[in-house]
């Protein structure tokens, strides 16, 4: 594959493990983070730093952003000193922070008139996946541009699909975040459950995780409940914020999706409970708060 100008910007849980990918694959990288200090192990690495995203874009043919929230996104993208100020006819913007598929068509739209080519390509996995290069990554754009940033993609998961035009990536992602709220609920009732009557929790996971139950939040995420660890992987904040968009585009849909909506409420108590910054796996701490239990009872 030939090695290529990257510019990546946000440097998150999962974003420097991403990043680290296509350095440790020989890519020249240029790198922006609102905080300096989470890019310096890339840098030890060999990346170089630009002090705005329009300083990334100048520096990189492709350039990769994993952000937070959807006014970073459009900041980081669109904004006076952002990624688009600073691009050329022909570059790649790759954006892969879980943002509003609204959002991602203005942006296909506004750097079509540069000249320069868009992907929404939002991931699933966590920081495992980010770490082990094992996300599933679900892409919107355009097929000759999927297909040219796909040995990139490789690199960085290994369940690679485009589904069709800019924003059906988001809406994939928005998919994917419906499923994990209901089966967040049903992995910390379970534990509450096991716990509350005695079972050791890692016990009752071998089994429950090779059934019919099984899944990647209870094998995963399950074994951290059990072991007290609320480490984010994914931020509830985050978490909330991914239910907040499903919400606002099951509205436009006109559909109702009520598991959904009680998710949601059982999540913004934790961000009222001071939890934001708790991995996914803290709503844990919401149901057991409101039954008098604790991870190890």
């Amino acid at each position: 594959m030939t090695k290529q100008r990257i510019g990546w910007i946000g440097t998150g849980v999962m974003g420097a493990s991403m990043c680290g990918h296509l350095l440790d694959a020989g890519h020249r990288l240029t790198v922006f983070n609102r905080t300096r200090d989470k890019a310096l192990a890339l840098l030890e690495k060999g990346a170089a730093w630009a002090e705005k995203p329009k300083a990334v874009a100048q520096n990189s043919d492709i350039v990769f952003t994993m952000v937070g929230f959807p006014d970073d996104v459009r900041e980081v993208i669109l904004g006076d000193e952002g990624v688009l100020a600073g691009t050329k006819t022909g570059d790649t913007v790759v954006e892969m922070t879980t943002s509003s598929p609204n959002l991602a068509r203005i942006i296909h739209r506004e750097c079509a008139t540069k000249g320069v080519k868009v992907l929404d390509a939002p991931v699933s996995g966590g920081d495992v996946g980010a770490r082990e290069a094992t996300l599933a990554i679900m892409v919107g754009g355009e097929q000759p541009v999927f297909d040219a940033v796909k040995p990139l993609f490789e690199l960085l998961g290994k369940t690679i699909a485009l589904m069709g035009a800019a924003g059906s990536g988001q809406h994939t992602k928005i998919t994917n975040q419906i499923l994990i709220a209901g089966t967040m609920i049903g992995v910390v009732e379970s534990l509450l459950y096991a716990q509350r009557a005695g079972m050791d929790a890692h016990r009752v996971i071998d089994i429950i995780g090779k059934g019919a139950a099984s899944s990647w939040s209870i094998n995963t995420l399950g074994r951290r409940i059990a072991d007290g660890d609320f480490d984010p992987g994914f931020y509830i904040k985050h978490f909330v914020k991914d239910m907040g968009i499903a919400l606002e585009e099951a509205r436009r849909m006109r559909l109702s999706l009520p598991g959904l909506a009680l998710v949601h409420q059982f999540y913004m108590a934790a961000m009222a409970m001071g939890w934001e910054n708790l991995g996914t796996q803290g709503l844990y701490q919401v149901l057991a708060a409101m039954n008098r239990q604790t991870a190890d009872r």
